[in-house]
């Protein structure tokens, strides 16, 4: 998982079984299940197994999101109302197609149309 946040500009990777949303894992969820240490020769065997956890230990149980017909002014009223970073986006029986970041909220209002 570390070194697939490492690789790509993702900050957020949903978590699905049965094609349904589990869950979502945050790379600073990663973050907060190891130390500032991981990337070093002073990383701990403590540290370096925490590389190995499941996905399940370390996600975002039961996160908010939306239904892919949902307004942009329904994801700022969730933005503002959760202490979350993206919102996955789901289809009528709950199978992500997609995720949004307040990043992508703001770049898309900050357009000269």
């Amino acid at each position: 998982m570390k070194d697939l946040f490492d690789q790509t500009k993702f900050h957020h990777l949903l978590v699905v079984e049965d094609g349904s949303l589990f869950g979502v894992i945050s790379d600073r969820d990663l973050l907060k299940s190891t130390s500032t240490n991981i990337s070093t020769v002073a990383a701990t065997t403590k540290e370096l197994v925490a590389l190995n956890r499941r996905a399940h230990q370390i996600m975002t149980r039961k996160p908010t999101f939306l239904n892919e017909n949902s307004r942009v002014k329904d994801a700022i009223a969730v933005f503002n109302q959760n202490e979350i970073s993206c919102i996955p986006i789901v289809n009528d029986i709950k199978k992500p197609v997609g995720i949004l970041s307040w990043r992508v909220i703001t770049q898309e209002l900050g357009r000269d149309k």
